[in-house]
């Protein structure tokens, strides 16, 4: 398991390259060499022949994921993409596994395989922040989980209220993930008398009636819902009456909400059913063994014939396929 320690002590030092940068834009090589958008200017003595093939390559492709990006501008925030919003996440989580090693810098490339995505979108979406990083040295790893933590919001801290006390919801109160990345579990709610008053995660839990009253008090800027079905909506709309504008809904239902309210769904059972309609498919494309490819196996062991139908050897069924029969029969006539 990796520490909690350790995000927040690369987000500190990242902190510290933040104070430091200039837009983000422009940054100067150990030669001085100003270098613009990962590559250097094009009045540098530092742009060699040699590396002309190799930029060009890495034009087109960013060429490319610049025009996949523009397909995904709809629906955009702060002028980024919500397609690349929803990558950045997953950026992160590999910059902290990165930093846990003690990897300082990354090349797109291996940080795209680690996050497993094309290496010019990575680009692309590191572009909308400012971070061009630097060929031949790459991405400054504590500099740029500064960025992106900037980016998505985790510089401060987020209160959130769990509502729903099964084991769901105590499984989410419990996980400690949520903390070093900015995110404090304030308060836990529910409706059953048995569970109200019950300590979870370090949480005394709330009767939904006090609601509105803890989201006032810890200034509660996420609602989570981890309720049955049948009454999420109703939490839901006194969530959003509340105040709140940030929900993450893990019930089987799609929430209504008025605009200007941000709702992620969590759904396992879709994400189970997606699978399985993979797993469907990967086992329908499997070519079957062709017959004479297999050995004739023991006594009453089934063995397919060219036609399709199955005889036993060695059995007392047969099974023949019709177009066969003729040659059978001129078999016996023979031995006969």
């Amino acid at each position: 398991m990796h520490s909690n320690a350790m995000p927040s002590q690369a987000k500190g030092r990242a902190e510290t390259h933040g104070r430091t940068e200039v837009n983000g834009r422009a940054k100067a090589d150990a030669n001085g060499q100003v270098r613009f958008n990962g590559q250097p200017r094009g009045d540098s003595p530092a742009a060699r022949p040699d590396d002309q093939a190799r930029a060009d390559s890495q034009a087109r492709a960013d060429s490319q994921a610049r025009a996949d990006d523009h397909a995904e501008v709809n629906g955009q925030a702060d002028g980024i993409p919500e397609a690349t919003v929803a990558r950045l996440p997953v950026y992160l989580r590999a910059l902290y596994g990165l930093a846990e090693r003690g990897i300082s810098t990354v090349a797109s490339e291996e940080l795209a395989a680690a996050a497993g995505v094309n290496s010019a979108k990575l680009r692309k979406d590191l572009s909308h922040l400012g971070s061009y990083g630097i060929r031949g040295v790459g991405y400054d790893v504590d500099y740029l989980v500064y960025q992106v933590s900037r980016t998505l919001g985790l510089t401060q801290d987020w209160p959130v209220v769990i509502v729903g006390a099964g084991n769901l919801g105590r499984a989410l109160a419990n996980y400690g993930g949520f903390v070093s990345r900015g995110f404090t579990i304030s308060a836990m709610l529910d409706s059953d008398t048995a569970i109200v008053g019950s300590k979870i995660a370090n949480l005394t839990v709330r009767h939904i009636d006090e609601l509105e009253a803890v989201v006032a008090r810890h200034k509660v800027a996420i609602g989570v819902i981890a309720t049955p079905a049948g009454s999420a909506q109703a939490v839901c709309d006194r969530l959003v009456s509340a105040g709140v504008t940030s929900i993450l809904n893990f019930a089987p239902l799609v929430l209504s909400v008025p605009e200007g309210v941000d709702v992620r769904k969590v759904d396992l059972s879709i994400e189970l059913q997606i699978l399985a309609f993979h797993a469907r498919r990967r086992s329908a494309a499997r070519p079957e063994s062709r017959p004479e490819s297999r050995p004739a196996g023991p006594a009453g062991t089934p063995v397919r014939s060219r036609g399709g139908n199955a005889k036993t050897v060695g059995g007392n069924a047969r099974t023949v396929d019709e177009r066969s029969r003729p040659q059978v029969s001129a078999e016996l006539a023979a031995k006969g």
